[in-house]
């Protein structure tokens, strides 16, 4: 199974769901692979999200901000948006059918802000590979 993780910048919120989904779907032996993308990419990974993410041990490293292709929509069994309180106009839910999960979005929050989105996204992709081990 291969999902897709959406957002506007694919600087934060989508990078970390990847990071999340793979790194837990490999710890827990679930076919699964995550990749993220952006509407509108972004230049650089969010700082304070690859900073949340490595104090629990999740590199961040290697991953990078892409534009959305069609390509990637083609070959995704499921699509997640992260929230589209940033830009209404990119959001992608727009024009795929997807799952959204109506996240904040952590450009130019505090780390500890920062912390509360990635423990969110955290528990939504856990829910997630509980509900791809069940089918």
């Amino acid at each position: 199974m291969k999902v897709l993780f959406v957002c506007v910048h694919n600087a934060g919120r989508s990078q970390m769901a990847q990071a999340f989904a793979n790194h837990l779907a490999k710890k827990r032996g679930i076919p699964l692979e995550a990749e993220s993308a952006g509407t509108v990419s972004g230049k650089t990974l969010n700082p304070m999200a690859v900073q949340a993410m490595e104090e629990i041990g999740i590199s961040m490293q290697g991953q990078a901000p892409k534009l959305l292709t069609k390509q990637m929509v083609d070959e995704a069994s499921r699509i997640i948006s992260m929230g589209c309180g940033v830009d209404a106009e990119a959001c992608p839910t727009r024009f795929m059918l997807t799952d959204d999960w109506g996240l904040d979005d952590p450009a130019g929050q505090p780390i500890e802000k920062v912390r509360v989105i990635r423990d969110e996204i955290k528990l939504r992709v856990e829910r997630l590979l509980d509900e791809v081990a069940k089918a």
